[in-house]
């Protein structure tokens, strides 16, 4: 499951149990609305709570990173797993936004908004 929550040019995702397929794609449709109507997003992504995620979202996140490699500016991965933030370093091959991974959410948002403030 996971919940969604937008302003501006920031998108903020948290995962709760397992990420679905169908969880990916509300995230996808959205990123896809914003890039569309507002350029390039930033996004924080919450997996402290994610238990894992289907074979089917590793796939879909490699293809939609590919196709938006240059639609993100900053990415933020709030995670205390060490599999996660090998994943999150890896991801950074597909995309040309600065992936970084925190263990604190203040600490994470300040980094996003740092960015935001560059673009005003």
């Amino acid at each position: 499951m996971i919940t969604i929550d937008h302003d501006q040019n920031l998108i903020s995702v948290g995962v709760f149990g397992e990420f679905t397929l169908a969880d990916y794609k509300e995230f996808e449709e959205l990123v896809n609305y914003k890039i569309k109507f507002q350029g390039a997003i930033n996004v924080l992504f919450d997996l402290r709570e994610m238990a894992g995620f289907t074979l089917d979202v590793a796939w879909a996140e490699i293809k939609f990173s590919r196709q938006h490699a240059h639609d993100f500016g900053r990415i933020a991965v709030l995670t205390d797993d060490q599999w996660v933030t090998w994943s999150a370093w890896l991801s950074q091959l597909f995309v040309d936004a600065d992936v970084v991974v925190f263990k604190d959410e203040a600490e994470a948002r300040a980094w996003l908004a740092e960015a935001a403030e560059s673009t005003q």
